[in-house]
């Protein structure tokens, strides 16, 4: 990540969910404020963007945090988005030498 403007997720398997999700909890935790993006083919990751929206009802995951993913279903539509943004206001909890 450290070579790159931002972070993109095509669809894939469990290798491409964990990159995905240890980048959002970098994000999560102030190690990095690159722009995270999912490009949601087909609506492939329909069923995964509803389950981060039952963890935000069941209060185990911040709305705010939702702000970091960004999802569309065109690349030009996902390039659009990742150089719109602007990352949270968020404390760093620790360096990257800690994970």
């Amino acid at each position: 990540h450290e070579l790159s403007d931002g972070i993109v997720a095509l669809p894939g398997g469990f290798g491409t969910l964990e990159e995905l999700f240890e980048m959002l909890t970098w994000a999560q935790l102030g190690l990095h404020k690159k722009p995270i993006g999912i490009l949601n083919i087909n609506g492939f990751y329909d069923d995964l963007l509803s389950f981060i929206e039952v963890m935000i009802e069941k209060e185990l995951l911040k709305h705010s945090y939702k702000q970091l993913l960004l999802v569309a279903n065109t690349a030009e539509e996902l390039l659009e988005k990742m150089n719109g943004f602007q990352p949270l206001p968020v404390p760093k909890w620790m360096n990257k030498d800690q994970t």
